[in-house]
């Protein structure tokens, strides 16, 4: 298998005229963005790196990142990306961790790289303002160019993603460059792209999402539209103006631009595509979306830092929440709760853990500096990804939830994606999250968290779900009203921090009452 140096090469070669990357105040081909990625990869070469070192990126979705990231790939070196919103102690901890010979960051995280004493003792390199002491990233570009060949291949660890973790320490997740190859080559195949597709690069380089249209742009000839961060109103520009044919977005970002006053008059007819991943995606959601773009294709991906794509359905439109079947490259079963045999397989429509069999192209091997991450998750061959769902009676996948996020009431198993899918379709609800809250009696109480687009009461939102087929023990027996639900940086909204009282209430809504009967 080629490397994802040799990879990018092969677009050059094929097509070196063809549109790359478009950024803010750029329009690169591959010839000409091939120039630049080489004289970058030269001047971190002559700041002393060698193939296989870890250099831990810390930036938006600049241009000046995917250049980085491509760069690692000719060299041979690790490209170890960080979130940008990341506190200082999070950034000492994956310097040591990944023992980085250079950090590379921009004016976003200036203050938390000051506080890093590591930074010193290490090589820095500096996009915008930065800090006394650093390189500039402008002296990387007038650097002596490698030559026009990969130093890596296929064996080579290409990058390490570390997990945002609920609890405790990020974990590191190398993935080979066959690894990231095989995952590219499955996202193409899978969600359909033809050559020149154009994307909007908006999901952060330092998730796989964001890693993943950025490798698939470059199997195709196609164009990264690169936004460093989110913005709904640019977004909407970028559309419209570059033509963008496909998008593969965390359900908020969607939910965002559909809000969004300018969305109706936005020309966003050459979106054909349409993919989401990251978390459940509302029914509500997925039927404005599809009024909305009428996609030819519309894809639903469940997977993972450690095993990208684990299961896809390509018409997410057929049953909201369905994840479909086991991917190009992925093995899967759902076995007991609470067992660690992979053999303890459960019954169609029964809930389980979710597993997927290592030997898949995309699987990680393991994660680093962590046997005891390792031991818990890494079982005969199998990962126990930690999430919940169950088959139906199609033997299609749904995800219910994460282990840790399974609410217990009264000793009933009660999954919050089940209840957030059928109160999302009240038409005053904007955004529903749901959450068990300790409770002496129940143990946990099923409690709603809702953001309002018009005005509804608690008492009417659970005469709602009596209507509907929800069974009666996991109907809510509250409804919190917030302001906005909390959420991570690529979207995925923080449920613990709900549970602890850490959101904005919406102070125009009275009490709950009690609605336990």
């Amino acid at each position: 298998m080629l490397d994802l140096g040799s990879t990018f090469i092969q677009s050059v070669e094929r097509n070196p005229h063809a549109p790359a990357l478009v950024a803010e105040g750029k329009r690169l081909t591959y010839a000409q963005w091939f120039d630049i990625i080489k004289a970058v990869a030269g001047g971190l070469e002559q700041r002393g790196l060698l193939h296989g070192d870890h250099v831990l990126v810390v930036m938006q979705n600049r241009w000046e990142m995917a250049t980085v990231h491509w760069a690692c790939q000719l060299l041979g070196v690790i490209v170890t990306p960080l979130n940008w919103r990341a506190k200082p102690d999070e950034i000492e901890y994956c310097l040591t961790d990944s023992e980085a010979k250079i950090i590379i960051y921009d004016d976003s995280c200036l203050d938390a790289v000051r506080e890093v004493g590591k930074v010193a003792d290490i090589g820095a390199v500096a996009v915008g303002e930065g800090l006394p002491g650093s390189h500039r990233f402008e002296d990387l570009l007038i650097a002596t160019p490698i030559d026009g060949f990969s130093r890596a291949t296929a064996e080579d660890v290409s990058l390490m993603l570390y997990t945002s973790g609920t609890t405790g320490k990020p974990k590191g997740v190398p993935r080979r460059h066959r690894h990231e190859r095989a995952a590219a080559l499955a996202h193409v195949a899978q969600n359909l792209y033809a050559c020149g597709e154009r994307t909007l690069g908006v999901m952060p380089l330092y998730h796989t999402m964001g890693v993943r249209s950025l490798l698939s742009m470059a199997l195709i000839d196609g164009c990264f539209v690169c936004m460093p961060r989110f913005d709904v109103e640019q977004a909407l520009t970028l559309i419209e103006s570059e033509g963008v044919t496909n998008l593969y977005l965390v359900p908020t970002l969607y939910h965002d631009m559909l809000s969004h006053p300018r969305f109706p008059e936005t020309d966003v007819s050459r979106v054909r595509k349409l993919g989401f991943a990251g978390a459940p995606m509302s029914e509500a959601l997925l039927r404005r979306l599809d009024n909305a773009f009428s996609p030819d294709l519309f894809v639903n991906h469940y997977g993972s830092s450690e095993v990208y794509t684990m299961a896809i359905t390509q018409n997410a439109r057929a049953k909201a929440g369905c994840c479909g079947r086991a991917a190009i490259n992925c093995r899967l079963r759902v076995v007991k709760l609470g067992s660690s045999n992979p053999a303890d397989r459960v019954e169609n429509m029964q809930e389980g853990q979710i597993i997927a069999h290592l030997d898949g192209d995309e699987a990680f091997e393991g994660y680093r500096n962590r046997p005891d991450a390792n031991e818990k998750s890494l079982i005969d061959r199998w990962y126990f990804t930690g999430d919940i769902g169950y088959y139906d009676a199609d033997g299609e996948l749904f995800v219910s939830g994460r282990v840790d996020d399974m609410i217990i009431s009264g000793g009933e198993n009660i999954s919050p994606v089940d209840i957030e899918s059928v109160i999302s379709l009240h038409p005053a609800v904007d955004e529903v999250a749901v959450a068990g809250v300790e409770d002496e009696r129940w143990g946990h109480r099923v409690v709603a968290f809702v953001k309002r687009k018009a005005s509804v009461n608690a008492e009417e939102l659970d005469q709602y779900c009596r209507s509907t087929d929800l069974a009666n023990f996991k109907r809510p027996r509250e409804y919190v009203f917030v302001a906005a639900l909390p959420k991570s940086p690529v979207g995925k909204i923080l449920r613990r921090k709900l549970v602890a009282g850490e959101y904005d209430p919406d102070t125009s809504c009275e009490p709950t009452p009690d609605l336990a009967n």
